[in-house]
């Protein structure tokens, strides 16, 4: 029966998680103010919203798409 040691070098995955971070933490911040923005609140409300809601109130869910994003013509 063999034993195998390897001794191998150690990973440079800790080392480019620290470099990462600082680009991990500009992503986020991104997407927070992004989300954060009017369009995408009611664009969420309206995802959330039934179809059955907006046929109550006389609204298609394209049209009011289109109204949120402020598209008048069809492209």
């Amino acid at each position: 029966m063999a034993t195998v040691l390897t001794h191998g070098a150690k990973s440079a995955a800790p080392v480019l998680s620290v470099l990462a971070t600082p680009f991990v933490a500009i992503g986020r911040f991104l997407v927070t103010l992004a989300e954060a923005q009017p369009r995408m609140v009611a664009l969420q409300k309206l995802s959330d919203t039934s179809d059955e809601e907006l046929a109550a109130r006389g609204v298609t869910r394209d049209g009011e798409m289109r109204r949120i994003m402020g598209v008048t013509g069809v492209v």
